[in-house]
């Protein structure tokens, strides 16, 4: 995700990646006052409970991560959650995946409590990449057009040094992070239903949210940025004309996202990457961000090539509160709880 080619101009309090170039932009205050929701709450990892953080529902069934392929090495590097060229490729040997791999696979226990906060609101939910990209080169390589340039169609993603995939990663919190949703009677669209397949293009997953007239679109990650590296941060569109619109609103989205991810998720702020405004990331060179008509962010949730981060990532119950915090967030930006 940390390609130095984002283009564009400074604005404030966001972080620019734009060749290379940084703002200097205000640092960004993190409110990290907790939004209390009315869901069971799921215990922290440190034996806390998160404000939001919630009993999980849904299926979320997924494959092991997929096994590794000399074809990987040459699968696209340059879409939406793009991985710079030293970032290791995505394919996974399922031998070699977590023990908390096999434990996500189980379908959750159904939500315990209903509520209202979100009724009648649409919200869409982009789980990145898929579990099959790295047998499919070709196609993911694809060109797309994103707005100001084009990219390939999709990306393998990254893993783990013990071989979790992102894809499924990402599918599980977003299973997750829709089934908190939808007990708060949101109308929850994902941008794929299983990690199995392969895609869609980044340009289908923006067509998802603008198709379902969502009030709030995100996009789920796990970074592979170099292992010193650790924590989350979070991705807001830099405007290239075409989405102007939607630049103010998301960087909304984006802070309430990023604050109620910092105080209930237990996940640092990023150390490599936006670093002076509270880990918020403007980009103009992601079609996901660049194509959609509603407000939209991405979140790398945490670097996967960080040892420490990867332990969160690959415990099931840290993905679930880590969701729970997801939901936080969306609830305060739609309702300004």
């Amino acid at each position: 995700m940390r390609d130095g080619r984002a283009r564009g101009r400074a604005r404030p309090g966001v972080f620019v990646d734009s060749r290379r170039r940084r703002s200097a932009a205000l640092a960004v205050t993190l409110g990290c006052a907790a939004l209390t929701v009315t869901l069971t709450a799921a215990c922290a990892s440190s034996g806390s409970a998160g404000s939001a953080a919630l009993t999980p529902t849904g299926t979320a069934a997924q494959a092991p991560g997929p096994a590794t392929s000399s074809a990987t090495s040459t699968a696209a590097t340059q879409g939406d959650a793009t991985q710079e060229s030293s970032d290791p490729p995505a394919a996974s040997d399922p031998a070699v995946t977590s023990s908390a791999e096999s434990a996500s696979a189980a379908t959750p226990p159904p939500v315990a409590v209903t509520g209202t906060a979100l009724r009648g609101k649409v919200i869409a939910i982009d789980p990145g990449h898929n579990g099959a990209n790295f047998r499919h080169v070709a196609q993911i390589n694809r060109l797309v057009q994103i707005g100001n340039g084009s990219k390939a169609c999709d990306t393998t993603g990254t893993e783990t040094d013990a071989g979790y995939a992102e894809a499924t990663f990402t599918f599980d919190v977003s299973t997750r992070l829709a089934a908190l949703l939808r007990a708060q009677g949101a109308t929850v669209v994902l941008t794929r239903s299983d990690n199995h397949g392969v895609g869609p293009c980044i340009t289908e997953r923006a067509a998802v949210g603008n198709r379902a007239h969502a009030d709030a679109a995100i996009s789920i990650h796990g970074d592979g940025a170099p292992a010193s590296g650790y924590g989350f941060h979070v991705i807001v569109p830099h405007g290239i004309g075409s989405n102007d619109a939607i630049v103010a609103p998301s960087r909304r989205l984006g802070t309430d996202v990023r604050d109620a991810f910092h105080a209930d998720a237990g996940e640092p702020l990023s150390t490599y990457t936006g670093t002076r405004t509270g880990a918020l990331v403007a980009r103009d060179d992601l079609g996901g961000l660049n194509l959609s008509e509603v407000p939209k962010v991405f979140i790398e949730c945490g670097n996967m090539r960080n040892a420490a981060d990867a332990r969160r990532m690959t415990s099931a119950t840290w993905r679930q509160r880590a969701a729970a915090a997801l939901a936080a967030g969306l609830v305060r930006y739609l309702t300004g709880r």
